[in-house]
């Protein structure tokens, strides 16, 4: 599975995730918010910003038909042109947002929804592309992205297999190499017990890429758990302050909140480790402290050892407990006092068998 490579950034299962703050139209019509915005999401700690690339005319026509109406949900009573309108980043913004988030030291990336969007991210030399639920079926469009040969994002909001099988067909057969897929559940919010996070091994198992999450849920519980199963991109709508009450406020994480998103998502990504059963590092001091045999009463050389004479107690000094009856009967060969380990040298008839067996335990 190839790892991807953005800004100089590996994403892959050996490296932390990848996180990315979703700007979308958070910045509320102000360019200074947006750069606000791309400064709190680099001082919280994640890897990369994203933009939308549109403008209302480009994603629909100003039209009253109800075929252009929103009824229910976020949005609700909207009408597409107008919802558009409002969320838009404009073109003109572009180049002075792309200028801000280099100088800052974050990656900034885009979602273009045509080509006139593409082709102004490759006059600014965007780095990656991410291609929206909603274009997923869009086949052309994702042929054009490609074609850039930059990294490609997916989300699959909506889409079944096939349709998936779609998207990463066109978007290899014309020339993207380093490509992500984002399992993505397009409801504004979405409700975390429809996450169906087990999707994101089986897709990364039946196509052969890395694999992220879109988390449209308004916790991080969805995300931090994505990871432990694979996920090495995570995406959140980030917003300065939810009062702002913009088109994506109601699901977009605070800047605390992002900032443990990218906290513990690393946390979640560094105790995965290896599978593997011996003693780690971090418990040999401990060792110590498990129980073993020790003499709870003095003997004298040549005295029985008898089954009161020894307990199974901390600290772990002592032969393992396993060895208990295999002690008791045997003669003391010193004398010893309370509290004394007991060792295999301090019996008079040492076993051989058990001398390998302690040594070996």
């Amino acid at each position: 599975m190839n790892v991807v490579t953005i800004n100089q950034r590996r994403i892959g299962k050996d490296y932390p995730p990848y996180i990315i703050a979703e700007l979308s139209a958070n910045h509320n019509g102000k360019i200074e918010r947006a750069l606000e915005t791309i400064r709190y999401a680099k001082e919280a700690g994640a890897d990369a910003i994203k933009i939308q690339t549109y403008t209302a005319d480009t994603m629909t026509i100003d039209c009253d038909k109800e075929d252009f109406q929103i009824h229910g949900g976020l949005w609700d009573g909207y009408k597409l042109y107008d919802l558009y309108k409002w969320a838009e980043t404009p073109f003109e913004w572009h180049k002075e947002i792309f200028d801000y988030a280099k100088k800052i030291g974050i990656t900034l990336f885009s979602t273009p929804f045509d080509e006139t969007a593409v082709d102004l991210l490759e006059d600014l030399n965007a780095p990656a592309y991410k291609v929206a639920s909603f274009e997923a079926t869009d086949l052309p469009l994702i042929r054009y992205i490609a074609s850039t040969k930059k990294p490609m994002i997916m989300s699959t909001g909506m889409a079944n297999l096939n349709e998936i099988e779609e998207m990463v067909e066109a978007a290899k057969i014309a020339g993207c190499k380093d490509l992500i897929l984002l399992h993505c559940i397009s409801s504004y919010p979405a409700p975390v017990d429809q996450s169906n996070l087990l999707t994101i091994p089986d897709m990364r198992e039946k196509f052969g890429v890395q694999v992220g999450l879109s988390d449209h849920t308004i916790t991080n519980t969805a995300s931090i758990a994505s990871v432990v199963l694979g996920a090495t991109v995570i995406e959140k709508h980030f917003i300065l302050d939810r009062a702002d009450k913009g088109p994506d406020s109601e699901f977009s994480i605070t800047p605390e909140e992002l900032r443990l998103l990218c906290r513990d998502a690393k946390d979640a990504w560094l105790s995965l480790g290896l599978a593997g059963y011996e003693r780690k590092p971090a418990e040999e001091a401990n060792a110590k402290f498990r129980r073993s045999l020790y003499f709870v009463e003095e003997l004298k050389a040549g005295q029985v050892i008898e089954k009161h004479h020894i307990r199974r107690i901390r600290p772990g000094f002592g032969l393992p407990p396993k060895f208990e009856m295999d002690v008791i009967g045997k003669k003391a060969k010193v004398n010893i006092e309370i509290g004394t380990p007991v060792k295999w040298e301090m019996l008079d008839t040492i076993n051989k068998h058990h001398s390998d067996i302690f040594k070996n335990s």
